[in-house]
């Protein structure tokens, strides 16, 4: 086959699929250019989930009228002069290949106006080609009319995602930017319905109140930290140890008020729980870390979403100190070390079963995704003490309750050794199993709420909630939208009469936006009544409440391990007991 230089047409598409992969990356590009040009009120408008409309105006400094096709070439920008400044960037935006990638796919029209210029210009582009140019009466600004988005890429439209889908995207993205500035003003629509408006007073917590409501925004706790012989500094804040979710997505993480995605930092901040919140938890945090700009790589992704720091540990360190700080200034936890706060060091080859006194201390780390206890994949069951056989049946032999312990633990005797049980984990999955069977019935039982509840979601979950309302329909829950992004909950599966409803769907909404088009929402739906109307830790049982969990615990179909795969119990058999005790 010949080589041959691609048309620029060609070429150009190419190149927008790279910077271009859905109508969240438009967003982001335009909205980081809003900031840039130094807009104090950035509003996004978007219509069905952003295929059919992306608008982002602002009241920045605006484009010259002599520049303005100039900004549309491939590379062209106002952010860098020269090859050193990639070492060192101190805007959002430094490539010069956003509105040229937009251009491309799309039908785009541009409205601007400098400060010195007496009217304003509007380009219209289609496909990269200006069909359109004119002059008319406008404010200093700038508006990016972007419409159609993949009209001329037919395949990549193709795959993009439900409009409910795409437009969480853009709502998160809003939110995060939204967070990382509290002065400035943004404002979102979605088909017409505003989603987000936050007041741009300057102040962090104002924005987390306007997002996640003032429940959350009263459990908050104010972070700062840093090291002055590397400059790095972090503040922001994190929720209590009580305010804790499922997923990941509640730590956002800025770099030089750079929103970006790290598994690494996320579990710095991870690691600064330890001990507060369960394991498989994740912590609500907003964090900002600025440190010097030349130690920072912003250049490693065609989308920006990731870094590459010159000290990594210490920005780890920096950061975990600082949230462990700030959780012990607030929450003292008795007999805790400083020397716990380390930088990621971990020995992938230890045997879970070597625990030593710095393991306790938390100095040995390991790796992001990895249980702390074995090495294996968080969630993958633990169901014997070490050395132990594998339980063979899923079956469970009946059991004999011996006592409680931290009133947490059931302590039971069975023909297989000891048995040291969860109780919230083994509730669970014995609620789980009820709720399941009660859904397969016709007549599930429901409960209408005396007084109806109202809650307010973040824009991401809203606009997921409203497009699953039926779907909940079918489980018992009767919802619907009051204006904005509250919702009214006028009746419930029965069996969660006295949960935290407010919570439960929170959590419910943060796994279906982790789980994508993927998600199961009628098993997400008997995954979190059961979690919300199981037995707590630290709940004491008196004997007979143990006993009848045990055994209803014996009857489950799998008793080894909770919904979420974590394990219900822990066994060691009598061989090992006789072993550990020298009888062996």
């Amino acid at each position: 086959m010949p080589i041959r230089v691609l048309p620029p047409q060609v070429a150009a598409k190419i190149a927008a699929g790279e910077v271009i992969e859905r109508p969240a990356s438009v967003a982001k590009e335009l909205l980081e250019n809003a900031i840039d040009a130094g807009a104090d009120d950035i509003r996004v408008e978007i219509a069905k989930g952003g295929r059919q409309l992306i608008q982002v105006s602002d009241n920045g400094c605006g484009i010259p009228a002599d520049e303005i096709e100039l900004a549309f070439m491939r590379h062209a920008t106002s952010k860098l002069q020269s090859a050193d400044e990639l070492y060192r960037i101190q805007t959002l935006g430094f490539r010069g290949e956003a509105l040229a990638s937009i251009a491309a796919v799309s039908r785009l029209t541009l409205s601007t106006r400098t400060a010195r210029e007496p009217s304003g210009t509007v380009v219209r582009i289609e496909g990269g080609e200006v069909a359109q140019r004119s002059r008319q009466p406008r404010p200093m600004g700038t508006v990016v009319r972007v419409e159609n988005l993949f009209f001329n890429t037919p395949a990549r439209l193709r795959f993009l995602r439900t409009d409910p889908t795409e437009a969480s995207h853009i709502s998160r993205l809003v939110t995060s930017y939204a967070l990382a500035y509290p002065d400035k003003r943004f404002t979102l629509e979605h088909n017409g319905r505003r989603q987000l408006h936050t007041i741009g007073s300057g102040d962090l917590l104002d924005v987390i109140a306007a997002l996640d409501g003032l429940d959350v925004a009263d459990q908050m706790i104010a972070v700062s930290g840093e090291s002055e012989e590397s400059g790095i500094h972090v503040s922001g804040y994190v929720g209590g140890p009580s305010l804790h979710r499922r997923t990941r997505r509640g730590v956002v993480l800025f770099v030089n008020r750079r929103w970006i995605e790290d598994s690494t930092l996320t579990y710095a901040v991870r690691e600064a729980y330890r001990t507060l919140i369960p394991q498989g938890r994740y912590p609500r945090g907003v964090l900002l870390i600025n440190l010097p700009p030349e130690d920072v790589d912003v250049n490693i992704h065609p989308t920006k979403r990731e870094v590459r720091f010159r000290h990594e540990r210490q920005v780890f360190a920096v950061l975990q100190r600082a949230v462990r700080r700030a959780l012990i200034d607030q929450h003292p936890v008795q007999a805790y070390s400083s020397s716990s706060i380390s930088t990621p060091t971990w020995d992938r080859q230890k045997p879970a079963w070597q625990v030593t006194d710095q393991d306790q201390l938390g100095l040995n780390r390991v790796p992001p995704g990895e249980d702390p206890r074995t090495g294996a994949p968080v969630g993958q069951p633990v169901a014997q003490l070490p050395n132990q056989p594998q339980l063979t049946s899923q079956r469970l032999p009946m059991l004999r309750v011996l006592g409680q312990i931290a009133s947490s633990y059931i302590v039971a005797e069975g023909p297989g050794g000891l048995y040291l049980i969860d109780q919230h984990a083994a509730h669970e999955r014995i609620r789980y199993e009820q709720v399941r069977a009660q859904a397969a019935q016709t007549n599930l039982a429901t409960q209408e709420l005396l007084q109806p509840l109202t809650v307010d979601l973040p824009p991401q979950h809203a606009t997921l909630l409203e497009a699953h309302l039926e779907a909940l329909r079918a489980f018992g829950f009767e919802i619907a939208p009051f204006g904005g992004t509250t919702f009214i909950i006028h009746r419930i599966p029965a069996t969660l009469t006295g949960a935290n409803l407010a919570q439960a769907l929170g959590e419910l909404l943060d796994e279906a936006t982790e789980g994508g088009q993927a998600y199961d929402w009628n098993e997400g739906a008997q995954i979190t009544v059961s979690c919300h109307t199981a037995i707590r830790a630290g709940q004491t049982l008196s004997l007979a409440e143990m006993q009848e969990m045990v055994r209803q615990l014996e009857q489950c179909e799998m008793p080894h391990s909770c919904p979420h795969g974590r394990p219900t119990m822990l066994h060691m058999s009598r061989a090992q007991l006789e072993l550990q005790f020298g009888r062996g």
